[in-house]
C-alpha cells in the first residue's frame, strides 16, 4: 500500500480523560488505579491512527488556553505533528468513565467554549499551508462555537480546488454542505445519518423507539444512491458492534464487525475513518476499505486509550 499524505482536520479539540472501574457505585465514592490522559478529539485520533499505520499525517486545528502546552506535548509523546491557531479558548476536557462489571462505557462531554476574534483567519492560513504537503483531507467532527457557519465547507471546497481528495466524517449541514465537492467517501454513524438526514427517526430513536432494520437499510440505500449518483461518494454507516451498511454504486452491502470484548469503544469511529481513507488511497476496493476500517475500529476498542490501533 502507498503511503499517502494526510491532513485530519477537526475544529474541537479535546483532552480525553479515561478512567477505569472494576465496578462503579453510583452515589458514592470511587477509586481507580486505572486512568490516562490523551490529546484527543475526532481529528487527533484519526492523525494518530493514519501515523501508527505509517502514513505521513498532519492534525489541524485551533488550540488556546492555559492547557495547550500539555496538549502539545501529548501529541509529540505519540509521535503527532499539529498544526495549529491560536483560539484563545481553553481546551475543553471530556471524560470516560468506563464499568468493568457492566462492559460499558460512559462519555461526559464538556461542549467547546466559543473561539476567540480571528481564529477562522488563522485556522484557515494555517490549512492552505498545510493543504501544500498533503494529498487527502479527512474532515470529522464538529466545530467550536465562533466559527463562521459555512467555515468547514469552504475548507473543503479549498482542498478540492487543489485536488486534495476528501473525506468526510460528518454530519448535519457541514456533511450536507461538503458533499458537492465530491468526497471520495462520507463516514457519517447511524445516529448522524439519522440526525441529518430523517431528525423525526433520530429523536425516536433517542427516545429509546427501536427502529425498524428494514427502515434503517432502505434509508442507507437511498442516501447511498443519491450520493453516488449525484456527488461520486460512496456512503458508509457504522454502527458500532452492529454490521456496517453502505452503498456499492448498485447495492446495498454489509461488513460485520469483528466479534471482540471492548474495553473502549471511544474512538473506534475515528479509527475507522482513518482505516476506510488509507484503504482507498492505496487503490483498495470499497468492499476492502470497509474491512479494514472494521478492523482498525475493532483494534482500537481492544485499547483504554482511544484512537489508537497500538
Amino acid at each position: 500500500m502507498s503511503r499517502s499524505r494526510f491532513l485530519a482536520v477537526c475544529l474541537n479539540p479535546v483532552i480525553q480523560n479515561t478512567v477505569a472501574y472494576e465496578r462503579l457505585y453510583k452515589g458514592e465514592v470511587n477509586r481507580s488505579s486505572e486512568y490516562r490522559l490523551d490529546a484527543s478529539g475526532k481529528g487527533a485520533n484519526v492523525a494518530r491512527v493514519l501515523s501508527q499505520l505509517g502514513h505521513p499525517a498532519t492534525y489541524l486545528s485551533q488550540l488556546g488556553g492555559p492547557t495547550r502546552g500539555w496538549f502539545l506535548s501529548m501529541c509529540e509523546a505519540d509521535g503527532l505533528r499539529v498544526r495549529w491557531a491560536e483560539s484563545a479558548s481553553p481546551i475543553r476536557v471530556c471524560t470516560t468513565v468506563i464499568d468493568r462489571s457492566e462492559g460499558s462505557a460512559t462519555e461526559l462531554v464538556e461542549e467547546a467554549r466559543p473561539v476567540g476574534p480571528g481564529t477562522a483567519d488563522r485556522v484557515t492560513a494555517a490549512f492552505e499551508n498545510a493543504l501544500r504537503e498533503t494529498d487527502a483531507v479527512v474532515f470529522s467532527g464538529t466545530k467550536a462555537p465562533g466559527f463562521p457557519e459555512g467555515m468547514i465547507p469552504s475548507m473543503a471546497a479549498r482542498a478540492a480546488a487543489a485536488g486534495k481528495a476528501l473525506f468526510l466524517d460528518l454530519k448535519g449541514a457541514d456533511l450536507l454542505a461538503c458533499l458537492p465537492f465530491r468526497p471520495r467517501a462520507a463516514k457519517p454513524n447511524l445516529e448522524e445519518l439519522l440526525q441529518t438526514y430523517a431528525p423525526e427517526k433520530a429523536a425516536a430513536a433517542k427516545a429509546g423507539a427501536a427502529l425498524p432494520e428494514a427502515e434503517i437499510r432502505d434509508l442507507v440505500a437511498s442516501v447511498g444512491r443519491d450520493c453516488a449518483e449525484r456527488f461520486g461518494a460512496a456512503l458508509i454507516v457504522t454502527r458500532g458492534p452492529r454490521p456496517s451498511l453502505y452503498w456499492d454504486g448498485s447495492a446495498l452491502r454489509e461488513c460485520e464487525a469483528p466479534s471482540i470484548v471492548p474495553v473502549n469503544p471511544i474512538g473506534s469511529g475515528d479509527s475507522f475513518a482513518a482505516g476506510l481513507a488509507a484503504a482507498l488511497m492505496g487503490g483498495a476496493s470499497l468492499a476492502e476499505a470497509v474491512a479494514e476500517g472494521s478492523r482498525l475500529g475493532a483494534l482500537n476498542a481492544l485499547n483504554l486509550k482511544p484512537g489508537s490501533i497500538l
